[in-house]
């Protein structure tokens, strides 16, 4: 079964993008390197700030639509409730996961495992 992301990069100057992928390490790679064109690389957009997970490529289009819908302070305020200080989420990749994090919604079809963890939990 395939993972589904909706997401949050930033950059430096605390720019926000809102997208979606089906490889998260893949794409904040991407968006850190360079490789493509556009708003991301334009913006220097190249830290994960906060990101959900689903297996139902329905309800990541959907999520990543509807938190495109929000005012820029309900965006800070989801980026926040996983990443207070605001740091690159993908930096910890490596590192344990705090106990601490939450879902930031009701829908319990995410959470905030990184791609890491999915793929250490697979016997």
């Amino acid at each position: 079964m395939r993972d589904y992301y909706a997401c949050t990069p930033g950059s430096q100057l605390e720019t926000l993008y809102i997208g979606g992928t089906n490889d998260l390490m893949r794409r904040v790679d991407q968006h850190q390197q360079k490789v493509l064109d556009g708003f991301t690389r334009k913006y220097n957009i190249s830290k994960l700030l906060y990101y959900e997970t689903t297996t139902d490529i329905e309800s990541a289009i959907t999520r990543e639509k509807q938190i495109k819908g929000w005012v820029r302070r309900k965006k800070i305020t989801l980026i926040e409730s996983m990443d207070p200080y605001w740091e690159d989420l993908a930096r910890l990749w490596n590192t344990p996961a705090p106990q601490t994090l939450h879902s930031a919604q009701d829908d319990n079809s995410f959470n905030q495992q990184t791609p890491t963890d999915r793929k250490n939990a697979i016997p």
